[in-house]
């Protein structure tokens, strides 16, 4: 009986391993080219934007050192200051003078810088001079003038060099796009490969967090080849605002997949081991009946070949083996009628003839196939049946046979005192059919599963006891059947007590 155990328990291990490695990584390798996806869409929505932008900023290129060529100094409150056309100021109050190779400043970061170029400072071109410089580490915009060997300048604010640019943009672009033009450092190339990449990814990702994106640059011509002008949203990032929509749709899908997959498995494996339970409980049931039946068909045969071969020839032996021939063969019949009974239960193919019938009919016919078994040893039966109980829209036979299946259950799994009681007891609604034993009784892990098919309580008393692990089951199909319900209180070691709750009926 227990040989079956192993394999069912294999087979449902390497079933449930083959969901895992058919479905879950399949789903790991689709979740990863889902974020694949997402990148190489943001990345196209990049390419779009650049090339939107590109002819722009070749533009605004060519026409920066036109606009810087149109500046001038002029004093400002005594100092030398950097005006456009406008009057617009674009100089800072960081002011130098280059004379005899001596720098004079009082920007001490600045007069570290010009000391590269003082040796240089008397080939400066008349007039005005714009260039980039590397001050304190970032790069910096420098305006010069030469007058004969001497040479002073101003250092220019990024910022009102930027407003100019937005100014001279208007002739390409409208004043409604949400974009305006930067000056950035110039970013160090980094190396080629896969560790390049990774390295230029990470910076372009630190400086979109800590700024707007850039959505499209170029590196600015000598003297200014120490920035590149780029392109920049005022509003929301349309980059993120492209492809957010299908980012969004690919979580939810994303989610839904593994919610849904999750449920499957889950579910899956529950049945599966559903499965694999009701295989072995049927291989169990199988091997109990093949039992039960050989017991009862040795025992006629035996006493056949008995009468047969004329060993007895007392009438009153015989008439003893006639009785036992006729107890071996009711018992045949019961447990045959029993899987019959479970088979047409389960087909859905049983018919309940309902009509209102007193209680005390129904208990009545329960109590006379009880009785009528031929039970060993004492047995006190005590019936409590009140007057005036309300009727009961029943099929009696099926009704009466859920009752004598407790009847019976409560006979077997009883000790040497055979004391079982059956009382009615009603309410406005209901109409309750105790049957209750001083036996074993039931453990606590055992009660939620007494009532299934196949299923047996596993102690000494069971094991000694005959029966298919169907009278149960067969009771509470046919009670909700009737749309009633039965219960079960149990103590171990002091009995149970069955209780079958049938809706009041019409008379």
């Amino acid at each position: 009986m227990s040989s079956p155990q192993p394999s069912a328990i294999l087979s449902f291990r390497r079933t449930f391993a083959l969901l895992i490695v058919l479905v879950v990584l399949p789903s790991a390798g689709l979740s990863g080219f889902g974020v694949v996806a997402i990148i190489n869409e943001r990345a196209a929505v990049e390419k779009r934007l650049e090339a939107t932008w590109q002819g722009t900023l070749d533009s605004l290129v060519e026409d920066l050192p036109t606009a810087l060529r149109s500046v001038r100094f002029e004093l400002v409150e005594g100092q030398p200051r950097l005006v456009a056309p406008g009057g617009r100021l674009l100089s800072t109050k960081s002011t130098f003078q280059v004379e005899d190779k001596q720098v004079h400043t009082g920007d001490t970061e600045l007069a570290s810088a010009l000391h590269a170029v003082e040796s240089s400072a008397k080939d400066f071109p008349a007039g005005t001079s714009i260039f980039s410089l590397m001050v304190g580490g970032r790069a910096t915009l420098i305006a010069a003038e030469r007058q004969g060997n001497l040479v002073h300048g101003v250092r220019l604010s990024q910022e009102a060099v930027e407003a100019l640019l937005d100014e001279r943009s208007e002739r390409w672009v409208s004043s409604s796009e949400p974009v305006r033009f930067v000056l950035l450092a110039r970013q160090e190339p980094v190396g080629e490969g896969l560790m390049g990449k990774l390295v230029s990814e990470v910076a372009q990702a630190k400086a979109n967090a800590l700024g707007p994106p850039v959505l499209a640059e170029q590196v600015l011509p000598p003297p200014l080849q120490d920035f590149r002008m780029g392109v920049v949203p005022t509003g929301e990032d349309p980059v993120a605002r492209a492809s957010t929509r299908n980012r969004v749709v690919y979580v939810v899908l994303l989610g839904l997949f593994y919610v849904t997959l999750t449920f499957g498995v889950v579910y899956t494996g529950r049945v599966l081991y559903r499965e694999a339970r009701l295989s072995r409980m049927k291989t169990d049931f199988v091997s109990l009946v093949s039992h039960e039946l050989r017991t009862p068909v040795t025992s006629i045969r035996m006493f056949i070949e008995t009468l047969a071969l004329g060993r007895v020839q007392d009438p009153a032996q015989t008439q003893q083996v006639l009785q036992m021939l006729t107890q071996e063969t009711e018992r045949l019949s019961t447990l045959i009628d029993r899987v019959l009974d479970w088979s047409r239960i389960e087909s859905g193919r049983k018919e309940y003839h309902r009509e209102a019938q007193t209680v005390p009919v129904v208990v009545d016919a329960a109590v006379a196939a009880f009785r009528a078994q031929r039970l060993e040893g004492d047995l006190q039966l005590s019936v409590d049946v009140p007057e005036g109980l309300p009727p009961v829209q029943v099929d009696r036979v099926a009704i009466a046979g859920a009752l004598l299946n407790l009847l019976q259950n409560a006979y077997k799994y009883s000790r040497e005192d055979k004391r079982i009681e059956l009382s009615v007891r009603a309410d406005r609604k209901w109409v309750d059919f105790s049957v209750e034993d001083h036996g074993v009784g039931i453990a606590p892990r055992d009660r939620k599963r007494i009532f299934e098919r196949f299923y047996r309580v596993d102690n000494l008393l069971t094991r000694k006891t005959e029966g298919s692990g169907l009278g149960l089951a067969i009771a509470k199909r046919i009670v909700e059947a009737h749309g009633g319900r039965i219960t079960l209180k149990s103590e171990l070691g002091k009995g149970s007590r069955f209780t079958i709750q049938l809706p009041v009926g019409k008379a």
